[in-house]
């Protein structure tokens, strides 16, 4: 937990609006272990919330119109709680207002806030600032007006707030950042958003992301067309095999039988969706059975797969694995996220973090010009209150 970000959060609040903060949300970032491009195939996935967090302070602002603050941007605006918000050029505002727009559509009673908020999630890192955004902001007023609204409410709810802002994301990044718990990875049903818990005990090994410093523009029309594409599969398959309802029920041999009714890209899709599915299974079996280099090579081949069959990769990040497949000290390496940039995560023998760290930092910086960053993180708990 960063002391001093909350510190300073409230701090700000104080010099800003002369009062002690109200209630003080921190709400985290997160991972995802395995799954990747799942959550809105109806698979499963395993993310976790993270130590990297972003602190709020509330009050109520004793009337209809809030005043939010964001400290690292040096920004504010203003919105009336009343008013049907609408999209602005400012993005960041983007996600706080589609949070009003479903508390509005939800019909729950409340007025305006006062807000300040900071953050120690590495922006355009992969980690889902924007879901911890959100959550955050929506768990902070439920808090202030005492609404009633449930842990998987905050989630869904700060989902379609997304939805509303244009990125047309599955429920992960929001459940993890809402469920999180320290220490475990959640293994979440995104069908039927079940879940259940699993030890997140690395062993000898620590978790280190590697941030590739870049993000190519194709993320958001691509991150698009892959949810199309992988739709027009699962509509070819379910007209040959009727007990067919979605990717869950598939097996590689129903994508094999229907390759030749599908467009390559589509079938490329396909097959890396359901692969993944199974292997995002045998990643909980691993972590139950304390399988560490089990996992690590599915990390490997997730990656494989999201190259060549799901090509959401780039040249960076597979230069960061290619890396790590012939580093003994990394025993699992993949990309992490939407792709087209971010970081990858990695499995790290420990002790030798540092090492690692400075021999690839040089390297991708000798092969890109581009500075390499590095994160050690560690599981925390989801959306809470700070006392």
């Amino acid at each position: 937990m960063d002391i001093n970000l909350i510190a300073n959060t409230k701090q700000s609040f104080l010099k800003y609006f002369g009062n002690e903060p109200e209630v003080v949300i921190l709400s985290p970032g997160r991972i995802n272990i395995i799954g990747e491009h799942i959550d809105y195939n109806d698979g499963f996935v395993m993310p976790a919330a993270i130590d990297k967090i972003i602190c709020f302070a509330f009050e109520k602002s004793k009337s209809i119109t809030s005043r939010i603050i964001a400290l690292d941007l040096n920004e504010e605006f203003s919105i009336d709680f009343s008013k049907k918000p609408n999209l602005d050029d400012k993005v960041w505002t983007n996600y706080i207002r589609g949070v009003v727009n479903q508390l509005q559509l939800n019909g729950f009673d409340f007025e305006g806030v006062n807000c300040v908020f900071s953050s120690n999630i590495p922006s355009g890192s992969g980690l889902s600032s924007s879901a911890a955004l959100e959550c955050g902001f929506l768990k902070g007023v439920k808090e202030l007006y005492e609404l009633s609204i449930k842990p998987i409410d905050i989630a869904l709810m700060s989902q379609k707030a997304e939805h509303w802002v244009g990125i047309n994301c599955g429920i992960m990044d929001q459940f993890a950042s809402v469920l999180g718990v320290e220490n475990k990875v959640i293994k979440i049903d995104c069908k039927t958003l079940e879940y259940d818990y699993h030890n997140a005990d690395f062993g000898d090994y620590s978790l280190i992301l590697l941030d590739s410093n870049v993000k190519h523009s194709l993320f958001t029309s691509e991150y698009n067309q892959r949810r199309e594409e992988c739709e027009i599969g699962l509509t070819i398959i379910k007209r040959k095999f009727p007990e067919v309802k979605n990717f869950r029920d598939c097996t590689e041999d129903h994508i094999l039988d229907t390759k030749g009714e599908m467009e390559e890209d589509v079938f490329k899709r396909c097959y890396y969706v359901v692969k993944e599915i199974s292997r995002v299974i045998k990643a909980s079996i691993a972590l139950d059975n304390n399988d560490i280099e089990g996992l690590g090579k599915l990390l490997f081949e997730t990656h494989d797969g999201l190259t060549r069959e799901y090509e959401v990769s780039c040249e960076e990040l597979d230069y960061l694995v290619d890396f790590a497949k012939t580093e003994s000290s990394i025993i699992g390496s993949r990309m992490m996220g939407g792709g087209f940039g971010g970081c990858t995560i990695n499995l790290v023998k420990k002790g030798q973090e540092e090492v690692m760290k400075e021999k690839i930092q040089q390297l991708y910086h000798d092969k890109f010009n581009i500075e390499l960053k590095s994160y050690d993180v560690k599981i925390g708990n989801g959306t809470t209150i700070y006392n």
